[in-house]
């Protein structure tokens, strides 16, 4: 099932987050048997290949167990850790950023601990509702051959040669609350104070179209139907490698906005020692360098040596790390529904 950001959107808002719930704490950690079977919701494609070379076949070897795996979007496996928990069929659980913190909060899944050696390497923003395995900030990406110079500031979106020329991103999704916030917190509001964001976004209609998917935006960029808009810089770097090096991926002095991909264990797992040595093993050497070389996700641990061909195209050290912008997901979380009907009325409408 392929999810729209709208429709995912809906899924974030209404999966029961403040139904009651008991808090079932793990078990005391057993030593994994041979024909243990442990059970990943992740995405498809290149990151089920990446882990089933990296971290699930170093697993079985050491311990003889199965893996099986629930593939797609994090709406429906979301929703279905919610419906089981306390009793998961999940043991670990890839999320976002916002739905992850989230989880811990609703009883759903772990917070991190040392138990997974490879904690103490985390940046202090993937120490956050889980495991953070890869960022992937969003930000300004645009036709560098349209712009009069280099975009260095989220307010440069408002400057008047992009006036009509802008794909703005569909919904409340990663692109578009990223985008939203952002304008929030350059011009004067930040997420209590969101209305601000709304009045910037509409100056800068009207827009050249919504778009709802990279792929959709690629295709915009491609036709020359758009210049401008917020995506993810790491799709964008393999788009510009492989399609359109015309297309720039912008830096902001006030930063990009941190994404993040995380993996969760679920509580009530019967299989917590495993789920935490898969956990490890994703943040090892090899599997964060395989997703770094293969779809420019960044490491979100720093013991790591990252080849130099690399470096220009990731996220990396302390201070690069320090200087992604992390929202109150929270508030954010709270003002869904409103911002929604906000959106639909004043910004896409």
């Amino acid at each position: 099932m392929t999810l729209s950001r709208r429709t995912f959107n809906k899924l974030i808002a209404g999966a029961g987050l403040a139904a009651p719930f008991h808090i079932i704490r793990p078990a005391s950690a057993q030593e994994p048997k041979k024909g243990d079977e442990l059970v990943v919701g992740i995405w498809g494609g290149a990151q089920e290949k990446i882990v089933k070379e990296h971290v699930e076949k170093p697993l079985v070897e050491k311990y003889g167990c199965k893996i099986s795996y629930v593939l797609g979007g994090t709406g429906d496996r979301r929703a279905r850790a919610y419906a089981e928990r306390g009793r998961p069929s999940f043991d670990v659980l890839y999320l976002n950023i916002f739905e992850s913190r989230q989880a811990v909060k609703d009883g759903v899944t772990q917070a991190p601990t040392p138990a997974v050696k490879n904690f103490e390497a985390l940046y202090p923003s993937a120490r956050k509702g889980g495991y953070g395995v890869a960022f992937n900030p969003c930000t300004i990406v645009y036709d560098k051959t349209k712009a009069s110079k280099p975009i260095t500031s989220w307010k440069d979106m408002w400057n008047p040669e992009w006036k009509g020329r802008i794909a703005w991103p569909d919904g409340l999704g990663a692109e578009g609350i990223s985008a939203l916030m952002m304008a929030a917190r350059v011009w004067g509001g930040d997420e209590k104070n969101a209305d601000i964001a709304f009045e910037k976004v509409k100056e800068l209609k009207p827009f050249a179209a919504i778009q709802g998917s990279q792929a959709q935006l690629f295709e915009m960029f491609d036709q020359k139907l758009a210049d401008l808009s917020v995506e993810f810089g790491s799709f964008t770097q393999s788009y510009v490698e492989s399609r359109n090096p015309n297309i720039a991926i912008a830096t902001p002095v006030e930063g990009q906005a941190l994404s993040m991909n995380v993996a969760c264990i679920t509580e009530g797992t019967k299989n917590q020692k495993l789920a935490e040595e898969w956990i490890n093993l994703h943040l090892s050497e090899p599997c964060m360098l395989a997703y770094a070389r293969q779809i420019y996700y960044s490491p979100t641990v720093s013991n790591i040596t990252v080849p130099d061909d690399l470096k220009p195209k990731l996220v990396l050290g302390d201070a690069d790390v320090a200087k992604l912008v992390d929202f109150d997901w929270d508030v954010i979380n709270a003002s869904r529904a409103k911002w929604q009907a906000k959106y639909d009325r004043e910004i896409a409408g």
